[in-house]
């Protein structure tokens, strides 16, 4: 089947094939899951620990769920890059945690895990002491590698690759170009944080750019090839933004150069170094200490784990699920949407063990289960200021290979980017926004 905007639309709505309650089971005695701790309230935790507690209760077998999460309320990175060209404002994007517990009854702490206790099934939290678990789910996101010159935190030069206050500063920092400036930006070897992001933000800049009549977008780009809608983006670039954006593959970030009164910032890189008036540093990024310092990620830095219940695969009989953009999922790229569909198929795990099966068991005790499992991620990008394309991909566990492939020979993507695709944009992302959060 070829991808048509309505077949992507239709795609897109479909994050996770379990979605509805799990059958009641008889086979066996339930397994111990009453409590259930929930570390993030991204896209991955906040969608599973939403279907935990909703479908545990749908099949009489209600789950505590407790979110733990520092801030009230999650700002998505989806649509994000709007924010940047004043085409949305960020308290538009900032989904509160609290209506989990008054549409399903979560506990939502807004505290910070600080360490994992997999042999004891605890988490210690910064102001709420430690809490035990009997299954942990975490979805951190992501953190960033060390360069030299640079602190994520504190710097002046801004990665806002974690929606919030650095999204207002880049915003800021965006409306001080003129005609004729250079806006450069790093793009990090994959796999990292929304595949077609960067790309996307580059255009947003070109356009802002163009519209002041002309200047530079220099993308340094650690990979070789454009690494998510590559028609579409090396279609922009030798286009509407040739005489704006010099693409430069290869590029490996090395170090930042702060700017001073006499000099601009500047990145150096493997393809040599960049000053601009504005420099966007978005760096290599890996799961968080929390989740190294308790043996859960790989000498890349991701946490492996079983498609089937993203369970951990580093430790055994931990009861603990990795989702996200934390966890090493080959071919699934980390977006808000997979994140979302990763979460439906690790709510139904954690259900149907509280139910008393156990997944993993051989021979398969749900082998219905195992064969259907299927995972989404959709996305749009905004190309223009008021024209968007979109990129699709559908993905189902294969039985021979035990783990997810995909099921078309490559993603979908828009044959062009127009308006329609911007106005569909916003109802995509309501309608995930809604799954996640409400």
């Amino acid at each position: 089947m070829s991808i048509t905007r309505r077949n992507f639309i239709k795609a897109a709505g479909a994050t996770a094939v379990v979605a509805a309650a799990p059958r009641l089971a008889h086979s066996a005695p339930p397994l111990p899951v009453k409590n259930v701790v929930v570390v993030g309230g991204g896209f991955g935790g906040a969608t599973a620990a939403k279907y935990i507690r909703m479908w545990s209760v749908a099949v009489n077998k209600p789950i505590n769920v407790t979110l733990v999460d520092r801030d009230p309320a999650h700002t998505t990175c989806v649509l994000s890059n709007l924010v940047l060209n004043g085409r949305m404002k960020l308290s538009e994007l900032q989904m509160p945690l609290a209506r989990l517990f008054t549409n399903h009854g979560v506990t939502v702490l807004q505290d910070t895990a600080l360490e994992i206790y997999p042999s004891d099934r605890r988490v210690q939290l910064k102001q709420n002491g430690s809490i035990p678990y009997d299954r942990l789910v975490l979805a951190p996101g992501i953190s960033f590698d060390n360069v030299t010159g640079w602190d994520p935190n504190t710097s002046a030069i801004q990665h806002a690759w974690v929606a919030g206050p650095q999204t207002t500063k880049l915003r800021q920092q965006l409306l001080t170009l003129r005609k004729g400036d250079t806006f450069v930006m790093t793009i990090p070897p994959a796999p990292y944080r929304c595949p077609p992001g960067p790309y996307e933000r580059a255009c947003v800049v070109a356009d802002m750019l163009k519209r002041l009549g002309g200047g530079k977008v220099i993308v340094l780009d650690a990979n070789q090839e454009i690494v998510a809608e590559r028609h579409t983006f090396e279609t922009a670039f030798s286009t509407i933004y040739k005489d704006i954006v010099v693409h430069k593959k290869g590029a490996m970030l090395r170090s930042v150069i702060p700017g001073t009164d006499t000099s601009p910032p500047a990145v150096e890189t493997s393809a040599g170094r960049f000053a601009g008036k504005v420099v966007n540093v978005i760096a290599p990024h890996r799961a968080p200490a929390l989740l190294k310092d308790a043996g859960l990620t790989n000498s890349d830095g991701w946490a492996p784990v079983n498609p089937l219940t993203y369970e951990t695969t580093q430790l055994t009989s931990s009861g603990i699920h990795v989702i996200g953009d934390s966890c090493a999922a080959p071919v699934q790229p980390k977006s808000g949407h997979m994140a979302n569909s990763q979460a439906k198929v690790c709510a139904d795990a954690i259900v149907r063990y509280a139910l008393g099966i156990d997944l993993l068991a051989v021979p398969d005790p749900d082998p219905d289960r195992t064969a259907n499992i299927t995972t989404n991620s959709a996305c749009y990008s905004p190309i223009t200021y008021s024209e968007a394309s979109w990129l699709t991909a559908n993905y189902r566990y294969d039985l021979t290979k035990k783990q997810m492939v995909l099921t078309t020979p490559t993603p979908g993507e828009a044959p062009n980017w127009d308006g329609e695709n911007f106005e569909d944009m916003f109802t995509w992302a309501s309608n995930l926004f809604t799954d996640s959060f409400t």
